[in-house]
This record gives structure tokens, C-alpha cells and sequence, in this order.
């Protein structure tokens, strides 16, 4: 019983062979084994280009735009959505004339034509890089700080690509990542981290009072925040006693007041008022 099911299964296994193999010859496929990849910078040109032998009369070419959701960048001999106004078709491939960053993907093209096995179907994948600048980073400086604080200073870019790296300046002079090494830097107990924009202060000294401003830097370009100024003063010790006087002399006072009331009977009397108000209830 065992041999007839094994028998069995080999000829289902021959028979779905066979049909394969004849579908294949009717019907060609094959894939290109070379993933391209193009890189171009934002507001460039660029070309995606599909490795096809030779164009035909009778071939059919398509272009898709692969993510989330299949969407038709070359259809029915025509370049669709926005590609009208800046893009052009050279033989099968496709030239950008203003790439960018929403145009960054993974893009498929698809030709089928006829041969003498039947339909031949031959597809290339080719993914796009968009290149982009940094724009003006977004900086965080304190107007002010206390001598002997830990303070930082934030700066962040959300468009740069690649990630950019900071370079955070003082006065116009870029501090240096390793604070020992900067000669015009006599405070030595900060940190700059160039890959998270932070530039913090573990001890900040009055002589870390200046103009602060950052850097955001990538292959494509660089762009700098404006200027903020942040100054260190020492903590005001005149100011806190004359505070805790002035609070000693108001509850002095006050004090006093409760003292004086109560020697001139005003609390007694307003006791005895009520007292007398719930015993003769109108």
C-alpha cells in the first residue's frame, strides 16, 4: 500500500513537471539577476534604465512604481501623473529630468514581446536614491544659565539625505569635537556629539557666555542656524537675601496685625456677635 501511494506521488510530481516546462516554452519569463541602483541629487537629472536586448516594433513596455501600492510611471505608450512635464523616454528607459525626494523608490519595467515560443516576458528592478541638502537646522540655545550647571544646546535637521553631521560654533569659530584640542576654547567640560546635534555643558562657566549657532553638514550641501547669544551669570546671592528679608518683613507684619486685632478685642467681638446670632434666631 505504502509503494502504490509513493508510485502515485511520483506521477503527480512528472505530470506538474511537464506542464511547467510547457508553460515556460509558451510563455517565457526571465528576470534580470543585476539589481541597479542610481543615485542622484535632488533637482537633477537621472536615468532608470531597462536592460532589454532590442526594442521592437511589437514590443509593449510598462514602468511601475513599486511600494505600498503598484502605480503606472510609463503605461500604454504614454508617462503618466506628474512624469509628463519632467520626464522623456529613451528607447525603454527613463530619463528624470528634475528628480526628487518623493521620487525615491524602487521601480520596475516590464517588456513582453513575441517569440517563437510564444509570449516572452522580460522585467529589470531599479531602485532610486534621492541625494538632499540639509535645510536651515533647528537650534536650541538658552537666552541664560547658571554658573556651574549641566546645560545643553539641541540642533536638528529632518531633510537631509544622507543624515547630515553638526558642527555647533561659537562667535564664529567652530568648536572642535574634542574640547582638549581647541586652542581658543579654555572651558574643557563640554561634549559636541555631531551625529545627535547636542552640544552640552557639564560644569558651564561664565567663559561659555558667546554666540552660539550649528552647522548641519552633509555630500550634498550645508546649511547653518542664526546666531544665539547664551549668558552664563553666577548665581545671585544679594538678590535670594533680599528676597528672604523682604518675606521675613511681610510675615512680620502681618504678625503684628494679628497681634493688634486680637488686643483690641476684634476677634472677641466678632465671637460673641455670632454666638449671640444662633442664640436668637429671628
Amino acid at each position: 500500500m505504502a509503494r502504490r501511494s509513493r508510485h502515485h506521488l511520483l506521477l503527480l510530481l512528472l505530470r506538474y513537471l511537464v506542464v511547467a516546462l510547457d508553460y515556460h516554452k509558451a510563455y517565457g519569463f526571465s528576470a534580470s539577476k543585476d539589481h541597479q541602483v542610481v543615485t542622484a541629487i535632488e533637482y537633477q537629472e537621472a536615468i532608470l534604465a531597462c536592460k532589454y536586448p532590442k526594442k521592437t516594433v511589437s514590443s509593449r513596455l510598462e514602468w511601475k512604481k513599486l511600494g505600498r501600492g503598484v502605480s503606472f510611471v510609463y503605461y500604454q505608450q504614454a508617462l503618466q501623473g506628474d512624469f509628463k512635464d519632467r520626464a522623456e523616454m529613451i528607447d525603454f528607459s527613463i530619463r528624470i529630468k528634475n528628480v526628487t525626494r518623493n521620487d525615491a523608490g524602487k521601480y520596475r519595467c516590464e517588456v513582453s514581446a513575441p517569440s517563437e515560443q510564444g509570449q516572452n516576458l522580460e522585467e529589470d528592478t531599479v531602485t532610486l536614491e534621492v541625494l538632499v541638502a540639509p535645510a536651515v537646522p533647528s537650534c536650541e540655545v538658552p537666552n541664560s544659565a547658571l554658573r556651574g550647571t549641566v546645560v545643553e544646546l539641541r540642533c536638528q535637521d529632518k531633510e537631509g539625505n544622507p543624515a547630515p553631521e553638526y558642527t555647533w560654533f561659537k562667535n564664529g569659530v567652530p568648536l572642535s569635537e574634542n574640547p582638549k584640542l581647541g586652542s581658543q576654547i579654555t572651558n574643557s567640560s563640554y561634549t559636541m556629539n555631531p551625529k545627535s546635534g547636542t552640544l552640552q555643558f557639564n560644569t558651564v562657566s561664565k567663559m561659555d557666555s558667546g554666540e552660539y549657532s550649528c552647522e548641519a553638514r552633509n555630500s550634498v550641501g550645508h546649511r547653518r542656524c542664526p546666531g544665539k547669544r547664551m549668558q552664563v551669570d553666577d548665581l545671585n546671592i544679594s538678590g535670594i537675601i533680599a528676597a528672604v528679608v523682604i518675606v521675613a518683613l511681610v510675615i512680620s507684619v502681618c504678625g503684628l496685625g494679628v497681634c493688634y486685632a486680637q488686643r483690641k478685642g476684634y476677634f472677641s467681638k466678632e465671637t460673641s456677635f455670632q454666638i449671640s446670632s444662633t442664640q436668637n434666631p429671628l
